[in-house]
């Protein structure tokens, strides 16, 4: 029994192995650290979990959420017998697929101009400026571009006029606004996202950078061979999280931008704008909570899949 023991301790090092209580109190400042995010997701995403059985009711104020007759999959044809289900999914998704794609493309790109920078001073003042329209109201962001693109007497109509050319009127185009919303989002969302590709670049060992510039590499050479390698973990982490909002589309942009301007639906109305007509219209909390259920799988389907493939591509950059 003892030569068993110690055949095992010789196996695992000489070192028993850390039970459960051994461990939190090893790692304790660090799990004290970590509880006010621990707090924060428990009670707001895990405790309103068993608020999803809205979803499946016709909810009323006097029996509330567990007292409302249960309707099963009623609430989910709202979407579906509509007929707009596939054109407001269609669109939801490729809007943020191109967030996405062009937004990380040229965060990445800032992010790289930001590194090369010589001067500090020049430096600081670019991030700053970048980062400002990140901390502009949507509400502010539809007016200006509505002073902006307004047929009437906007700014660039005015420029317009006075060079003899015609009118523009965007806002009975409806084909314009996809590449409008795009420009839009990307304004005011790449100065915040370059920080984190920034903060990255930073990370990267400047030993490595100072050898391949000891080795003869040139400014491109170093950005391809070391520092855009570098940035790949934290793209694919990003990635991943983004993949889990694709169908949840930016509703303050939208609806603060677009409107109620029926004519631009085609091609601006996603999911998130036609359930808040729709709610503010029917007063309807059990259908706008069946979209949200909606969303949310759909989200958790798109990170189970995009990480299954990260995974079998490159294991160390998967979730889990």
């Amino acid at each position: 029994m003892g030569k068993g023991k110690a055949v095992a301790a010789s196996a695992t090092g000489g070192k028993k192995k850390r039970g459960i209580r051994e461990t939190l109190w090893k790692y304790r400042t660090l799990e004290l650290m970590c509880l006010p995010a621990i707090i924060f997701f428990f009670m707001f995403s895990y405790m309103p979990l068993p608020g999803i059985y809205v979803a499946f009711v016709n909810y009323n104020y006097q029996g509330g959420i567990f007292g409302s007759p249960f309707i099963g999959l009623q609430n989910f044809q709202f979407l579906a017998e509509s007929g707009k289900l596939f054109e407001l999914t269609k669109n939801t998704i490729l809007y943020n697929l191109a967030f996405i794609i062009l937004g990380n493309i040229l965060a990445i790109f800032v992010a790289i101009l930001l590194n090369e920078m010589r001067s500090k001073w020049f430096k600081k003042v670019s991030q700053t400026m970048m980062f400002l329209p990140y901390f502009i109201s949507q509400v502010l962001v539809g007016i200006l571009v509505y002073n902006l693109l307004n047929y009437d007497y906007g700014f660039v109509n005015t420029i317009l006029v006075k060079l003899g050319l015609e009118k523009w009127g965007p806002y009975s185009d409806p084909t314009v606004w996809p590449v409008l919303l795009v420009i839009i989002h990307l304004w005011q969302q790449t100065g915040y996202n370059s920080v984190v590709y920034f903060a990255a670049i930073m990370g990267i060992d400047a030993e490595i950078i100072e050898a391949a510039k000891v080795d003869g590499a040139n400014g491109f050479q170093k950005i391809r061979y070391i520092i855009l390698p570098g940035l790949r973990p934290t793209l694919v982490i990003l990635l991943l999280f983004a993949m889990g909002g694709i169908v949840k589309g930016n509703f303050g942009l939208f609806y603060n931008v677009v409107g109620t301007n029926s004519i631009l639906f085609p091609t601006t109305d996603i999911i998130e704008t036609y359930v808040y007509r729709a709610a503010t219209t029917e007063f309807n909390f059990s259908r706008a909570s069946a979209v949200g259920l909606y969303q949310s799988i759909i989200g958790f389907i798109m990170v189970m899949i995009s990480n299954f493939v990260v995974k079998k591509i490159e294991p160390d950059y998967s979730l889990f």
